[in-house]
């Protein structure tokens, strides 16, 4: 009997399990017997073992050199605008801009040609810019910086500013139609227009007058009597009051005025008007 209890408390202790103690009972408890593992709580558990570390590549005479870097891209040239040959209200545009700062002196034509290249030029160059002579973004943005909005009589200083829409009572017959709105004429018969030239109004003190007039008589070399000044292709409509070639307003345009006559500078066209209008053809000057 105590040789097999015994053998069962050296077989417990060898393979780990656990014995409990008998009761007070008569007869002994059973002997309980683990087969499970005992754990330490007191032990860590086992790490995961490390990876071992790369080995580093050997530098030698076998080694691959390294990329170069790069160099950085060249930044893309600024996007031309406008340049020589172009034409519109944004190449008057840019011209208005020029006569500003005193670039370009000519008035706005609406066509880049070579007095805006030239001034286009001057200007880059002043501020260190490429002197392309192009209208470029970066030009663009530096005269727009320095200058303000051109009015519409400084994009027409040099004249061609489009006519305003006729008058009604300009439709029928044989008109010459005068809009003060736009500062043109245009010659019509029976509501089409055959010619238009660019006219320039008396001042605040004397004021050319509106209203439905006809011509009352023509005079191709005509002096004025009160200015003493010559009056080419005059053709009167109003007392002193007529439509006639002014040299002063061909040379210096709207920074004059008249002396309320109804001044054209185109003095082809006006004598190819002169010859075509006859005595008691309608004048119409409106706003």
């Amino acid at each position: 009997m105590w040789r097999s209890v015994t053998a069962v408390v050296v077989l417990a202790a060898v393979s780990g399990c656990t014995v409990q103690a008998a009761g007070t009972s008569a007869e002994p408890d059973p002997v309980h017997i683990s087969t499970a593992p005992v754990e330490s709580p007191d032990d860590p558990k086992p790490e995961s073992p490390e990876k071992p570390a790369q080995p580093a590549e050997a530098a030698g005479d076998d080694a691959s050199p390294s990329t170069p870097a790069k160099p950085p891209k060249p930044s893309p040239p600024p996007k031309v605008l406008w340049a020589r040959g172009d034409q519109g209200r944004d190449v008057r545009e840019v011209q208005a801009r020029l006569r500003q700062i005193a670039w370009l002196f000519e008035g706005p034509t609406g066509t880049y040609g070579a007095a805006t290249v030239a001034a286009v030029k001057g200007f880059q160059g002043k501020r260190g810019l490429p002197q392309t002579g192009k209208t470029d973004s970066v030009t663009w943005q530096r005269l727009l910086n320095m200058t303000h909005e051109p009015g519409k009589w400084e994009l027409y200083a040099a004249g061609d500013q489009p006519a305003a829409k006729p008058d009604p009572r300009c439709m029928t017959g044989r008109v010459m139609c005068i809009s003060k709105t736009s500062r043109t004429l245009r010659w019509m018969i029976d509501g089409r227009t055959l010619s238009t030239v660019d006219v320039r109004f008396g001042s605040q003190y004397t004021p050319t007058r509106e209203g439905e007039f006809n011509v009352t008589f023509k005079s191709r070399h005509h002096v004025s009597t009160l200015y003493d000044t010559p009056m080419p292709y005059a053709m009167f409509f109003s007392g002193g009051q007529a439509v006639h070639y002014s040299s002063d307003f061909a040379a210096t345009g709207y920074n004059g005025a008249s002396h309320g006559c109804v001044n054209v500078r185109d003095e082809a066209t006006l004598a190819a008007l002169f010859s075509q209008v006859r005595s008691g053809d309608k004048v119409v000057v409106h706003w």
